[in-house]
């Protein structure tokens, strides 16, 4: 099909939700992608932070085609070999207790949400369920993670939503003591707020407040559907703020393109949700898990983990090194980057990077967001640096 037939049946037969940009993609390799008339791209989108490990990785769809040949799906009443082997890489990489397996970064958030509330009831009783979140912070489009998020900008149309939801600024320590009542059960925080503008939280916050959860039994919950899988240059990015949260959650680079989410708790909540209290169909699938493996196997290294904080450090070098006006700030880790331009200009340098051959994406007000595969080489982000250079 021509970009103009695909252009024309999208319009035709599915919901107008994206405002999409005028490529139709069509293939790829490495960090490059190839629309269908031809044009090459480097791929600083990475799918939204999924294709960890790029486009058409050689282990990565080597082991998928072995386990679509075995066992795409299987019922959760039943034992599966990758949905083990997938759950002990990630417990044993971390220390953590258990997993569970979900579909996407909203369902694992909700799944952490549960777990709190549930956790908490079983201790405390009722009335001990409200949970913290942070204002520009973002967990999910489902009813109950739209509330969790502290933007106002998503709290419409839908309503009702869920309740038991407070927030607070991020770095804002006083008037997190004083919200940590007896009603709270737990603490929602991303380490880097990706939607929110890539926003690092201050070290200092993130320390105290960790501190406070463990002093008044309040579970940390560390929502890592972007920052987590070695996108910061650790495999989680907690693991460079020094802090252990009670519930880790996980998606996006998981499965490398693949649908998967993960709810990770730590030993003294791992045992929360027994059977019955939550579940999903094709949670832990042997297809998804196969590519979780896959994926763990080769970013959980401590020379792949390196490479991700040198790549992050040239990329952030070489925009910095453009001493341009229309650079204000680049802020991040690893290769998660927000470059902050004007508001007003954005849009026209994201489509002026598009046009040089460079996806990227946005966040907040005024960032252009960077999310590359953890593989991306030196020569394309060369490519991507020399577009630039002319952009900004």
């Amino acid at each position: 099909m021509t970009f103009e037939e695909i252009k024309k049946g999208e319009e035709t037969y599915l919901m107008h939700t994206y405002g999409r940009f005028p490529v139709a993609l069509e293939r790829g390799q490495g960090a490059t992608l190839w629309d269908t008339e031809g044009k090459s791209y480097v791929d600083l989108t990475s799918g939204i932070g999924v294709n960890s490990l790029g486009h058409n990785h050689g282990a990565l769809t080597e082991a998928l085609a072995g386990q679509a040949h075995k066992l795409m799906h299987a019922c959760n009443l039943y034992y599966t070999e990758p949905m083990v082997d997938a759950a002990r890489m990630l417990v044993e990489a971390t220390g953590m207790g258990k997993v569970f397996f979900c579909n996407s970064g909203a369902e694992a958030n909700e799944g952490m949400i549960k777990l709190a509330r549930k956790y908490s009831f079983d201790r405390y009783g009722a009335g001990r369920s409200k949970i913290i979140t942070l204002i520009q912070s973002f967990h999910g489009r489902t009813v109950t993670t739209l509330k969790a998020t502290g933007q106002e900008k998503f709290h419409q149309y839908f309503f009702p939503f869920t309740e038991g939801f407070d927030y607070v600024e991020a770095g804002d320590l006083a008037a997190m003591k004083e919200k940590l009542d007896d009603s709270v059960c737990a603490v929602m925080i991303e380490l880097i707020q990706g939607e929110g503008g890539v926003l690092p939280l201050p070290r200092d916050f993130v320390e105290e407040t960790a501190r406070l959860c463990r002093e008044k039994d309040i579970l940390l919950l560390a929502d890592e559907v972007q920052t987590g899988i070695g996108r910061t240059g650790s495999l989680f990015c907690y693991e460079q703020y020094g802090i252990r949260p009670d519930v880790i959650s996980m998606a996006k680079g998981l499965g490398g393109g693949v649908p998967i989410g993960a709810v990770l708790a730590a030993a003294k909540c791992a045992d929360v949700l027994g059977p019955g209290t939550h579940g999903t169909t094709f949670g832990g699938n042997p297809l998804c898990c196969t590519a979780a493996k896959t994926v763990l196997s080769v970013v959980n290294r401590p020379e792949f983990l390196a490479s991700v904080r040198e790549k992050g450090e040239y990329l952030k070098n070489g925009i910095l090194a453009l001493h341009s006006p229309k650079v204000k700030e680049v802020r991040g880790m690893g290769l998660m980057l927000g470059v902050v331009v004007e508001k007003e200009e954005r849009a026209q340098l994201v489509t002026a990077l598009r046009e040089r051959g460079v996806l990227v994406l946005t966040a907040g007000e005024s960032a252009i967001r960077l999310l590359p595969p953890l593989v991306i080489t030196k020569e394309e982000l060369d490519r991507a640096l020399g577009a630039m250079k002319e952009v900004f």
